[in-house]
């Protein structure tokens, strides 16, 4: 019995490096992992080809059956991911930790890729309106790109910000629309025929799109126009510098972060800086950081040591007050 209970949680603990572990790698994790981004692209590539009538007609068969198996294989990772999960914090109870992952992004967003496919089975949806949901799939990927996981990391750290620039902009196209209403309503009664209705115009136009399939006529009109269009032009500014200085913060961060280790694993005596170049592109990898942005911190260091070696061979003598020149001993 034992034995037993050992094999099922060595399976557990394996199950979990390889779908969990981000420091853990082998090559049968980079294969699994290799495995799934080509079937989230596959799926990808097979929402687009559908929606092409002849080419789903002509090959509808093996698109139902790639289907069947994009879910088989989905749920099966997302069960194995739930069931592997309580190695996560040993100090926690395992379903403490199943719960705390289910409640997280990766989570939600697995279950969003396969809970379509089960909810029409009973309930029948839209073939047009299922194939945008299965588009969720696309976001497994950002489990697997660095990249990406720092783009949703600084959204979620910022998210207070942009909140804020979503609730300005609602204020603004609702005053916009109000404004417009008022002033152009009597000269076209059947565009700006109410306030709901003149926020098309209003959305357009604080985005700096401007469509001009619906325009003001009158000069007044004309004038807000103008006014919106050249407040729009800042405010559609704000979250991209929200999301530029977020991203060069996180960055800074994982370069403080880095150097860091570096200065821990050097006190230590666990890495070399020249011999140990693997070493470094490992933790490289593990924090995110681009290999001229790790160089930069490895050459700092390097600088680092040579001037503490320069000031404790200097130390060791004794030199002259006045002129610098070393005294013979």
């Amino acid at each position: 019995m034992k034995m037993r209970f050992s094999a099922w949680y060595k399976l557990r603990k394996f199950i979990y490096n390889n779908l969990h572990n981000d420091d853990y790698e082998s090559t049968f994790s980079r294969s699994v992992n290799a495995f799934l981004i080509l079937l989230i692209i596959g799926n990808t590539a097979a929402v687009l080809l559908e929606s092409i009538n002849n080419i789903y007609l002509s090959y509808q068969g093996w698109f139902d059956a790639f289907e069947v198996f994009s879910i088989l294989v989905f749920s099966i990772e997302y069960l194995l991911r739930f069931w592997a999960i309580a190695d996560k914090d040993p100090l926690e109870s395992s379903w403490k930790n199943r719960w705390q992952w289910v409640r997280s992004g990766g989570a939600i967003i697995d279950l969003l890729s396969i809970l379509p496919a089960y909810i029409n089975f009973f309930v029948h949806i839209d073939l047009r309106f299922l194939r945008i949901l299965r588009l969720f799939r696309l976001l497994k990927l950002t489990r697997y790109f660095v990249s990406l996981q720092i783009l949703l990391r600084v959204i979620e750290r910022e998210k207070g910000s942009f909140q804020a620039v979503i609730f300005i902009l609602i204020i603004m196209i609702i005053m916009a629309a109000a404004g417009v209403y008022v002033v152009e309503n009597k000269a076209q009664p059947e565009v700006f025929s109410s306030i709901p209705a003149s926020m098309w115009w209003a959305a357009v136009t604080l985005t700096t799109v401007g469509y001009g399939d619906v325009t003001p006529i009158t000069p007044l009109g004309r004038f807000l126009g103008a006014m919106i269009t050249i407040l729009g032009v800042g405010l559609a500014a704000l979250p991209a510098g929200i999301l530029a200085t977020g991203l060069a913060n996180e960055l800074e961060l994982r370069k403080q972060k880095l150097e860091l280790k570096f200065r821990e694993m050097l006190q230590s005596a666990e890495i070399d800086l020249i011999a140990d170049e693997e070493k470094i592109d490992d933790l490289r990898k593990e924090i995110g950081l681009t290999a001229e942005q790790t160089h930069d911190i490895v050459l700092q260091l390097l600088r680092e040591q040579k001037e503490e070696e320069l000031e404790q061979e200097k130390s060791n003598y004794c030199f002259c007050p006045h002129c610098g020149n070393k005294l013979p001993d």
